[in-house]
């Protein structure tokens, strides 16, 4: 009974015996399917760096466009600004 090497080696011995002029083409075709693959990797990496960075980008204009205070809700009864919007709120405090 042969085992898992002889069949590994009988295998490679047939795939030479008749497959040899076969062989520059397939690893032809290997080496292109990796480049491609290797591309598209690359790309994927790029677009995900810029979403990222974008992301950053809108995450601090946000924080630059907001103004203003935090109020407790203790000082909100006090002065009465419950139940009114930010801007109305802002504009009596201006």
């Amino acid at each position: 009974m042969p085992t898992g090497w002889m069949i590994a080696i009988i295998a490679v011995l047939i795939i030479l015996l008749f497959g040899a002029p076969k062989l520059p083409k397939l690893a032809k075709s290997m080496g292109q399917s990796m480049r491609i693959f290797n591309s598209e990797v690359k790309t994927m990496r790029t677009e995900r760096e810029k979403n990222a960075d974008s992301s950053q980008d809108d995450e601090e204009k946000d924080e630059e466009a907001v103004e203003g205070r935090v109020i407790s809700p203790e000082k909100q009864k006090q002065s009465g600004t419950q139940g009114r919007t930010g801007a109305e709120s802002y504009d009596e405090h201006r």
